[in-house]
């Protein structure tokens, strides 16, 4: 599919997400089929502070492009300075605005969804951003701020009169956060509103889920966010099913393991050890979910420091599951 002069090798995302779609989680995913993924949301005033940490956040790898960078912020020049600054980044393929986080500390700044509430803030920030970027300009929003303010469809609409390329939906409210289900037919709407692409967004977890996204909305293309958290092999398992009919099995735990220890490597040589196996934590509970008494062992995971004795527990865990 093409988002504006953007040739992509196909429309499964995955979708940014604080905290998790670092460099080494986006090359599992990339390496299992993901056709975009998106860096981690980069504030666009921390940029403009020229904000180390910020710029480190939108670090890529070679072997994951094309990648997106997503950028929030409430400010049409603070954003179009960001937008031009990652535009002349020969590894950034894609300028992404972020309309759509739920989180208190991002909206309570009139970030992230809280935009959705001011249409007109809303058209200056896309029109800056265009303006000065030479790179395609997407957006990502939601159903709408509260069920008594869905305007998924107004907002998309104003977003691809100011120029977007792209426009992805969130079937959720902000009021919702990620509690309830998404509503598909809100993306249904925006699609039959929008000449633009369309990419669908929420509720994803197994091949039947997308085959659904896509049949329902005739969306262009689908993101994937929590899906994805502790299993990148749900993008080839995707690809699979609509290519072939094929649901395939989920890997075993040799390839769980072997995945698990893949992705501490990675980290540990982007982030150094101690770091690696204090963000690995988090991962290595969504890689366990659902598995026999997986809560016990991530909580003796949760207290180690040392990577030999995370690994050792893990291999234990794992030789002695049925």
């Amino acid at each position: 599919m093409k988002i504006g002069n953007l040739e992509l090798s196909g429309n499964i995302f995955l979708a940014p997400m604080a905290g998790v779609t670092d460099i080494p989680f986006r090359l599992l995913c990339k390496e299992q089929g993901a056709s975009l993924v998106y860096t981690e949301m980069i504030s666009a005033k921390a940029l403009h502070y020229n904000d180390k940490e910020t710029i480190e956040l939108s670090e890529t790898h070679p072997d994951e492009r094309p990648v997106a960078v997503q950028i929030f912020g409430s400010e049409p020049e603070i954003m179009a300075e960001a937008a031009q600054f990652f535009s002349h980044r020969n590894d950034i393929a894609l300028i992404d605005i972020n309309m759509g986080c739920p989180a208190p500390k991002i909206v309570k700044n009139g970030e992230g969804c809280a935009l959705m509430n001011k249409p007109e803030l809303v058209r200056n920030i896309v029109r800056e951003v265009v303006k000065a970027s030479c790179k395609p300009v997407t957006v990502k929003i939601r159903k709408g701020w509260d069920d008594n303010s869905i305007n998924a469809v107004l907002i998309a609409s104003i977003c691809e009169e100011e120029g977007a390329k792209a426009v992805t939906v969130h079937g959720r409210t902000r009021e919702q956060f990620y509690s309830g289900k998404s509503d598909i037919y809100i993306i249904k709407e925006v699609k039959k509103s929008l000449s633009i692409p369309v990419i669908g967004n929420g509720d994803i977890k197994e091949p039947e889920d997308a085959v659904k996204m896509f049949e329902i909305t005739g969306c262009d293309a689908i993101m994937i966010g929590r899906g994805a958290q502790g299993n990148p092999w749900i993008f080839k398992k995707i690809i699979n099913y609509l290519n072939n009919g094929v649901n395939t099995e989920k890997p075993d735990k040799e390839e769980l393991l072997a995945t698990i220890l893949r992705h501490y490597a990675l980290m540990e040589e982007y982030k150094g050890e101690r770091k690696a196996i204090l963000e690995m934590r988090k991962h290595i509970g969504w890689y366990l979910h659902g598995l026999s008494e997986s809560a016990k062992i991530r909580a003796q995971i949760f207290q180690m420091n040392d990577k030999k004795e995370v690994f050792v527990a893990l291999k234990n865990y794992l030789n002695n599951l049925k």
